[in-house]
């Protein structure tokens, strides 16, 4: 089939939804369709959140199949649309009146959040499937646009590439792979590594509108020399920082699907989160996959000590984790978006 894989993007930014195109375009063109990505640019402040749903209604989408990802892309209008939802737009939903969002409580932000939630049911209801990234993800749908979607689970970026180290190697250090954002939550990882008593050592990967602040809480909190802020990584050494880590700490807030956790479990190392991370509470069990806390310093310290003092439980955690992530892959997710599974 001809397939358009519909998404949105601000421009020059890049990540994990620019990358699941990009592995959705491959794998629908790997099963022998001819796939194509279609963008549109978009804006998320409040003021102009309304246009892009706009220009994507009058799109000529010539396709015997559309698969849109993310808000605005589901406005598309088309005979066989089959929605894959990675996130709606999340500052006008979950986040009314959070600090992290420009939606607060006053009548003009619950104007616009009224008129969202009233298109976006409309725009969604005419999908001929609805399928989404993650049972959170569809949790959020049915409770605010009343409409059911089937959770469908992908392999993280750089699935193949991903591996344990060596049987009897150590780990390196704790990982926090993550953007700099306020809702991914990065000084949790500062936190946890202040109160940790064991003075292993470790790395935080990303970068973001937050570096500075980062920079700044872990000179407060004396973790210079203990912490590397290592900024963006190159895949090749991404990869090394996975498979080296004693354990992976990973608490973004209600997160809707989590490919850092993944790809921890790909490389056999367990997860320490919080129990307000959302999709990544799909993948992290509590003492089977990882450590869940309740996301407090003194909490999450204490994990990463756990882990730190007995390797034998973090590598049993990560081979379970490593189980719990095998059978996923890219050619059952084609197989159930073009409608060769019921």
């Amino acid at each position: 089939m001809d397939v358009l894989v519909c998404a949105t993007q601000v421009p020059f930014q890049r990540g994990g939804l620019e990358l699941h195109v990009d592995n959705l375009v491959g794998a629908l063109q790997a099963a022998g369709h001819r796939a194509e990505a279609v963008s549109v640019p978009a804006a998320w402040d409040q003021n102009r959140l309304l246009d892009a749903p706009l220009a994507w209604r009058m799109l000529p989408l010539d396709a015997d199949l559309v698969i849109p990802l993310n808000f605005p892309s589901y406005f598309a209008r088309h005979p066989r649309k089959v929605v894959w939802l990675a996130h709606q737009h999340r500052a006008a939903y979950d986040g009314l009146g959070q600090p992290w969002s420009d939606f607060g409580l006053d009548d003009e932000s619950l104007d616009v959040h009224r008129t969202l939630l009233q298109w976006d049911a409309h725009a969604l209801a005419e999908a001929e499937r609805r399928y989404a990234t993650s049972a959170v993800v569809a949790d959020r749908l049915r409770r605010f646009n009343g409409l059911s979607a089937t959770p469908l689970h992908h392999p993280p970026p750089l699935a193949d590439c991903l591996a344990p180290r060596p049987a009897g190697r150590p780990g390196a250090h704790i990982l926090c792979a993550t953007r700099l954002e306020a809702n991914k939550r990065p000084e949790m990882f500062l936190d946890a590594m202040a109160a940790s008593s064991s003075g292993v050592p470790g790395v935080l990967a990303g970068r973001g509108s937050l570096a500075e602040h980062v920079a700044a809480r872990a000179d407060e909190l004396g973790l210079d020399g203990r912490v590397q802020l290592a900024g963006f990584v190159p895949d090749a050494e991404l990869i090394d920082l996975f498979a080296d880590a004693t354990a992976v700490v990973y608490s973004p807030l209600d997160e809707d699907y989590g490919y850092v956790t993944l790809q921890a479990f790909l490389s056999g190392v367990p997860v320490i989160t919080s129990a307000d991370a959302g999709g990544v509470l799909e993948w992290v069990e509590h003492d089977v996959t990882g450590l869940v806390t309740d996301g407090s310093p003194d909490a999450m310290g204490a994990a990463i000590d756990r882990l730190v003092g007995d390797p034998r439980l973090a590598a049993r955690l990560g081979a379970a984790g490593r189980a719990r992530v095998a059978n996923l892959s890219w050619e059952a997710v084609v197989a159930t978006l073009v409608g060769e599974r019921p």
